[in-house]
């Protein structure tokens, strides 16, 4: 104890002696050989969407154009896709297994009833990349869904859609480049 003592004493005295020569305290240079995390790229196979393939790849598009930690990408021959989308007649949903891979299912009866087909993409890819419901909701909140009414044709992401998926992908890109894993928090 009386070590620890004396020695944060020393450091103390040699940070005011050179403080007081005139010395300036200088940031440490970032370390030139260090690459910021690039970002996670979630493949999609959109084969089995049918007609709403074109929707889907808007609603991709919507999503890569609005944050930078994830990129959705048609998958390519050979390769395994994270997502798989499929048309059906039922109501769209998604079924997600993980972040950043699942299921979407872009169905025909909200289609029917006059919904948009890219804020209806671009909604379920929004499960996929961690995003709850949060009805009832405005237009201008993508995760609103089928709250925010028919004549609603936003398809993109509002500053905290985007932010948490920044947060989600941010936090599992720094898990997996050797960060500590912290407990998720519950809304």
């Amino acid at each position: 104890m009386y070590g620890r003592t004396i020695a944060h004493g020393v450091t103390a005295a040699l940070a005011v002696t050179f403080a007081l020569a005139g010395g300036q305290a200088h940031a440490a240079p970032a370390d030139p050989g260090a690459q910021p995390l690039a970002a996670r790229v979630v493949t999609y196979d959109a084969s089995a969407a049918a007609e709403f393939r074109s929707a889907v790849d808007q609603g991709a598009a919507i999503w890569n154009a609005s944050v930078t930690g994830v990129q959705l990408r048609p998958v390519t021959t050979g390769q395994r896709a994270n997502i798989r989308i499929l048309a059906d007649n039922g109501w769209p949903r998604a079924s997600t297994t993980s972040l950043g891979n699942g299921t979407v299912y872009i169905g025909r009866q909200a289609v029917g009833q006059g919904y948009d087909t890219v804020r209806i993409s671009s909604h379920e890819l929004g499960h996929i990349l961690g995003l709850p419901d949060r009805k009832p909701g405005p237009c201008t909140s993508l995760m609103s869904g089928s709250s925010a009414g028919v004549s609603c044709r936003n398809p993109y992401p509002n500053t905290a859609e985007k932010a948490e998926v920044e947060s989600n992908f941010g936090a599992a890109a720094a898990r997996s480049a050797g960060a500590p894993r912290t407990a998720p928090t519950v809304d």
